[in-house]
């Protein structure tokens, strides 16, 4: 028996209790590997087991080990058994939790049917009992608001006025529905009646006939009217049980007890319910003791679908501000099961009315979309250029003409982007004098070369030098633009300078990645200080100024510069401090965070100020690709230059331009002839003369008549109310002027030999 010990050393069972030999009958059902294939397959199903290594077993001993596993053969069976109803138990649990979900959907949907009917319910008593009225005025004498109280007794009394009026006008609705019966059941076979006569009488068919037709209509009518009732009686109950769903889905939730693992992600239905229960989880007191006095939340704006969410107006109860809850933004989004970027509440038109906007879910994931010019078309730079998509899924453009911009956040999240998003639409605007300075090497805006006036990449001194050059050679363009204003007498460039070739067309800088060039060792602080004047001064004279950062704190970044660019764009930043260098000072504390958006999972989506009348917006910038092989700015820069190449220019420069001038009694001359003239009619030569000359575009003939007596001492007559302007006069005074011009330069030479 040692070598049964040592090839199986738990066969010898015969000195250990019951519970112990059971136990390796069981391992033995697990693990037998000496016994016959044949038995082994009677008793077990065959299993894999682990080869051990032992002896071989004489006859004699083999028979004896076969008649004491013979005698445990029932324990092994028993063992089998045991596994394989529990493998069915097993099965029939899953098949029991199946049931049991499938089950809890089937209650639920019943449930939800239930809700509906529920609902409409409470919706017709309050209709009846003018709910929504009594409700609103209850809320006002709560918080005191007289006015708001006034009006909603109004419209009590004119909602209550209009009801009396219908239930007055339902007698007289009743008695003309009679008459209509009446005259239909004694007309139409009077009607019937003569025309049978008539068709007698006129031979074209029988009396009998007709009637028999007329009895043969009404049949096919009530046999037509019976299916459809019988349709209309099978389908009904299916139809207001589906429509009491609706309803229940709509406006209610199922309880928690029958949402199933088996769900998705349940969304609770955004209503003024779900809003005043997720305000009350705040414990704000003044909010908590207002609803629990039975107090309602006065919605100025019902919850209504907004593009690609929900919106409502709510007054709040008082001494809450709109303010205080969107400092609490997280904790609202968890009421409302949103994640905290996807609710926005804002300050309306008082500080105690909220505006509150609340994304769908996932709506962040739908991205901005396709770029709207890829296919076409071009941009006028004083209307904007395309940026991306709000939330709610509306179209932004990004105000470009008398603004600056900032653009900033952590690596990757999309600044770059955005500035090549602008910068696009900036070159697809003919007018536009594009420049593009980079403190690095990459390749992000490579494609804009042949589009720039000025390019330069690189982060070594000799760049960093030419791009301080730039930008005194642009500080310089500020004070030359100033000048042209100036001399044009107008506040800041217009559409129509920009487009006269006069020197006053739109300039648009890039400084990129604009921290590396500030804190260089021996341009930075030069670069620093054109930057401030830069964005100071040059907005009103057709300079728009982008900077765009990672790290936009008061070391990396002037904050003259900050304070002064009205755009502002962040995506994901890392604190409160670059929070508000981008978005202005206190953005953080008033609930418009970048910070909240998650890096890498928000990439591409930013909060913006200055685009609308809005504090800040949340925006998915429209992606434009650079990369080889998918390129899709290069066919735009090409478009650009393309539009410019046809009104038979160049590329944008900002090269000096010499200021014109022009001779007005030389330019009268000319285009007077040799006959008078009435004074209103030649304004209309001189824009004919010089079209390009600001100042004769807006001229009349009074102003005319009163430049020339002002300025050269000519007084137009008014013969016959119409001031004839007489060439003569003109050349006469040109004589003149060119005689005291004569004068004086002779007086000057003989001074000049009496003082020698």
């Amino acid at each position: 028996m040692d070598n049964v010990h040592k090839l199986h050393p738990d066969n010898d069972h015969g000195d250990r209790p019951q519970d112990a030999v059971q136990e390796g009958v069981q391992n033995d059902a697990q693990g037998i590997v000496h016994e016959s294939a044949e038995r082994v397959d009677t008793s077990v199903d065959a299993v894999e087991g682990e080869v051990i290594e032992g002896e071989i077993l004489t006859d004699e001993q083999s028979a004896e080990l076969d008649q004491r596993l013979a005698n445990r053969g029932a324990l092994v069976r028993r063992a089998v058994t045991t596994t394989q109803v529990v493998a069915r138990a097993s099965k029939t649990v899953a098949t029991h939790d199946k049931t049991k979900t499938a089950g809890k959907v089937l209650l639920r949907e019943s449930f939800t049917v239930v809700q509906g009917l529920e609902s409409w319910a409470k919706r017709a008593w309050d209709a009846s009992t003018m709910g929504v009225y009594r409700r609103q005025i209850k809320a006002a004498e709560a918080v005191g608001d007289r006015e708001e109280l006034k009006q909603w007794t109004d419209r009590k009394e004119a909602a209550t006025e209009r009801r009396h009026k219908r239930l007055l006008d339902i007698p007289k609705l009743l008695w003309a529905l009679l008459l209509i019966v009446i005259v239909a059941t004694v007309g139409v076979p009077l009607l019937v009646l003569i025309v049978a006569v008539l068709t007698k009488m006129t031979g074209h068919g029988s009396f009998t006939g007709v009637w028999l037709g007329f009895f043969a209509l009404i049949g096919f009518l009530i046999a037509a009217g019976a299916v459809v009732w019988s349709g209309v009686s099978i389908a009904a109950p299916f139809l207001i049980v589906l429509a009491a769903w609706r309803e229940g889905k709509r406006r209610a939730e199922p309880p928690a007890w029958l949402v199933t693992t088996a769900d998705t992600e349940w969304d609770a239905t955004i209503d003024e319910t779900t809003i005043a229960r997720a305000l009350e989880a705040l414990r704000i007191p003044a909010i908590t003791q207002y609803l629990k006095a039975g107090l309602k939340l006065q919605f100025i704006t019902p919850a209504r679908v907004d593009g690609r969410g929900t919106h409502a107006v709510v007054r709040l109860p008082a001494g809450v501000t709109a303010d205080k809850i969107a400092r609490r933004r997280g904790d609202l989004a968890t009421g409302l099961h949103r994640a905290a970027k996807e609710v926005w509440p804002t300050t309306g038109a008082e500080a105690g009315i909220m505006d509150l906007w609340i994304a769908d879910k996932g709506a962040l994931a739908e991205g901005a979309g396709e770029y709207p010019l890829i296919g076409g078309g071009l941009v006028d730079v004083f209307k904007g250029v395309p940026a991306g998509k709000t939330l709610r899924g509306d179209a932004l453009v990004a105000p470009v003409m008398e603004r600056n911009t900032i653009t900033g956040g952590m690596p990757g999240q999309g600044k770059s982007s955005a500035a090549r998003a602008i910068m696009v639409g900036c070159a697809l605007d003919p007018t536009a004098e594009l420049r593009i300075w980079v403190p690095d090497v990459n390749y992000d805006f490579e494609v804009f070369k042949p589009r720039c006036s000025s390019y330069i990449m690189g982060a070594d001194d000799d760049s960093m030098k030419a791009i301080r050059d730039q930008l005194v050679n642009v500080h310089e363009e500020v004070q030359r633009r100033g000048e042209l204003l100036l001399r044009y007498e107008v506040p800041s460039v217009t559409r129509e300078l920009a487009s006269a070739s006069v020197g006053l067309h739109p300039l648009v800088c890039l400084l990129e990645e604009a921290h590396v060039a500030i804190q260089h060792g021996t341009y930075g602080k030069e670069i620093a200080q054109l930057l401030v004047d830069i964005v100071k001064l040059g907005r009103k004279r057709g300079i728009h100024m982008i900077v765009s950062t990672q790290a936009p704190t008061k070391d990396s970044m002037p904050r003259d510069v900050t304070r002064n660019c009205s755009n502002g764009i962040a995506f994901a930043v890392g604190d409160h401090v670059a929070n508000d260098a981008l978005l202005g000072q206190g953005a953080y504390s008033a609930g418009h965070r970048a910070t909240e958006l998650i890096p890498g999972t928000d990439k591409g989506t930013a909060v913006v100020k200055g685009f609308t009348g809005e504090r800040s917006e949340m925006l998915q910038w429209y992606y434009l690709d650079v990369a080889k092989g998918h390129d899709q700015v290069t066919p735009l820069i090409k478009r650009s230059l393309d539009a410019i190449a046809k009104l038979g220019k160049t590329v944008p420069d900002s090269r000096p331009v010499q200021i014109e001038t022009r001779d007005l009694l030389a330019d009268l001359d000319e285009v007077l002839g040799d006959d008078p003239r009435p004074i209103a009619d030649v304004p209309a030569l001189l824009k004919r003369h010089a079209p390009t000359w600001t100042p004769y575009q807006g001229l009349t003939g009074k102003a005319l008549r009163e430049l020339l007596e002002r300025e050269h001492g000519i007084k137009v007559p008014s013969t016959g109310n119409r001031y004839p302007l007489d060439p003569v006069t003109i050349r006469d005074a040109i004589v003149r002027r060119e005689q005291a011009a004569d004068d004086a330069e002779e007086s000057g030479h003989d001074a000049g030999d009496l003082a020698s």
